[in-house]
């Protein structure tokens, strides 16, 4: 009878075994013995590790001995802080820590001198550490989705960068370090606070899409129509009662825009003065033809 009773509990262990929460991948590899390294993802270009959707609260110890990691993939877990040990990873070219419950980033975080792309959207940061200057190579950053309302000057220092994104934070104006990101070519600051552009705007030359949607802005500044480069221009709902007369510079605007996802000039949504919402309506044709006469004649 006890022989049988032991049985039936060992089966009913077993049966909750199987039951019970599947471990993440890189604990099942540990607890069966594997090196860390047996992890790694080696492909063409880079050696990559992926620890997506593991519903980490902390970074796994074995995770900073692997030094030669060249893209590593923290998103979407639940992770409070990332130790200083990230600095031991010098060789990442790509790190990705969006969609988790960030405070801070450490300030070894400018050790990693190899880094081209950072996303760290859709965390709690408030601000960003001024070490991230240190990273000289970085081309795409995306800081959206956060609590951040200004940015370090040392920022001015990133002359790589590309792509900045740093929609849906709380900047009530454009940081000054952004003006001297002469590389730019893709800025989006959609969903802040901002009441103005800057003149400086026209510093970023080489600026090819620029997103500045659901602000608080009332008026164009005029140097904006010196960027030539300009394919997307993105004012949706804002508070834009004028234009300025030299906007049918910006030839590479092919036309009014209604999907997000056009190049264009997406203007909807604003309190245009009359004539200008009829104008408008005749396309982009017509409202470069209607600016370009006002200004003749004045």
């Amino acid at each position: 009878m006890g022989a049988e009773h032991s049985k039936n509990e060992e089966r009913r262990s077993m049966v909750f075994l199987r039951k019970g929460p599947k471990l993440p991948a890189w604990e099942d590899a540990l607890l069966a013995g594997r090196e860390p390294k047996s992890l790694l993802k080696r492909g063409l270009r880079y050696v990559s590790l992926s620890l997506i959707m593991k519903g980490m609260t902390s970074t796994p110890d074995f995770l900073w001995g692997l030094h030669e990691v060249q893209k590593l993939n923290l998103s979407r877990n639940q992770l409070v802080v990332i130790p200083p040990s990230l600095g031991k990873l010098d060789r990442l070219v790509v790190l990705n820590l969006g969609g988790n419950c960030l405070k801070c980033l450490p300030k070894e975080i400018g050790l990693l001198r190899n880094l081209k792309v950072l996303f760290v959207n859709m965390n709690c940061l408030k601000e960003v550490p001024a070490e991230l200057s240190l990273c000289r190579k970085l081309e795409v950053l995306s800081l959206s989705h956060n609590c951040i309302s200004q940015l370090p000057l040392s920022f001015t220092d990133l002359t790589c960068l590309r792509k900045l994104n740093l929609s849906n934070n709380r900047f009530v104006q454009i940081p000054l370090c952004i003006f001297a990101l002469r590389s730019l070519d893709f800025l989006h600051l959609g969903s802040n606070k901002l009441e103005n552009i800057a003149e400086s705007i026209q510093y970023l030359v080489n600026l090819q899409i620029f997103i500045v949607e659901n602000n608080n802005i009332r008026s164009l500044p005029r140097s904006l129509c010196y960027i030539s480069s300009l394919e997307l221009l993105n004012v949706d709902y804002n508070a834009i009662q004028s234009l300025p007369d030299e906007l049918y510079l910006l030839r590479r605007l092919r036309r009014i825009a209604w999907n997000p996802m056009d190049k264009g000039l997406h203007i909807a949504h604003n309190p245009l003065a009359r004539p200008l919402p009829e104008v408008v309506e005749g396309g982009l044709d017509v409202l470069f033809n209607y600016l370009r006469d006002k200004k003749e004649r004045n």
